[in-house]
């Protein structure tokens, strides 16, 4: 087991090398997510209202509807229109009727909404620069290849 993660779990027991990588991986995962949510609690937003946020920026000046954002979220959210009424409430986000379908809604991002996510973004980048600071893009690139081969195929 490498030595970082003999440090971060306390133990030295050898590990499989498939459980050695899980274990990499989730310990990664927590690791960003902490340094991200950092970020996000100066703002007031959680991680899954910023993906949202984002979501709707990459649309923008359009909008998704309910089931649109679900299926492009990372970790999709079981109440998503609670979640966009939070973000509703704060002013990031407006519900439109479709002009198609009168029956539904769609979330649009406002201008502040979108702001927002710019400079929360330029946040998140500049605190993974730094962590990533030793990292060339070559292993970035070899680390991404690895993650899709993973999980590629199954969603």
């Amino acid at each position: 087991m490498g030595e970082g993660l003999n440090k971060w779990l306390k133990q030295t027991k050898k590990l499989d090398y498939k459980q050695e990588v899980v274990l990499n991986i989730a310990v990664l995962n927590v690791f960003l997510r902490y340094e991200k949510d950092k970020i996000l609690e100066i703002y007031d937003i959680t991680e899954p209202q910023y993906n949202v946020l984002r979501i709707l920026k990459g649309v923008y000046p359009d909008g998704h509807p309910r089931c649109e954002i679900i299926n492009r979220m990372i970790d999709p959210s079981p109440d998503i229109t609670r979640l966009i009424d939070r973000l509703i409430s704060k002013k990031l986000v407006k519900r439109m009727k479709d002009k198609t379908d009168m029956r539904m809604s769609v979330a649009k991002i406002t201008e502040k909404g979108i702001l927002l996510t710019d400079e929360i973004t330029k946040k998140i980048k500049e605190k993974f620069d730094d962590i990533l600071e030793n990292v060339s893009e070559e292993e970035c690139n070899k680390v991404s290849e690895f993650c899709e081969k993973i999980y590629g195929e199954r969603k």
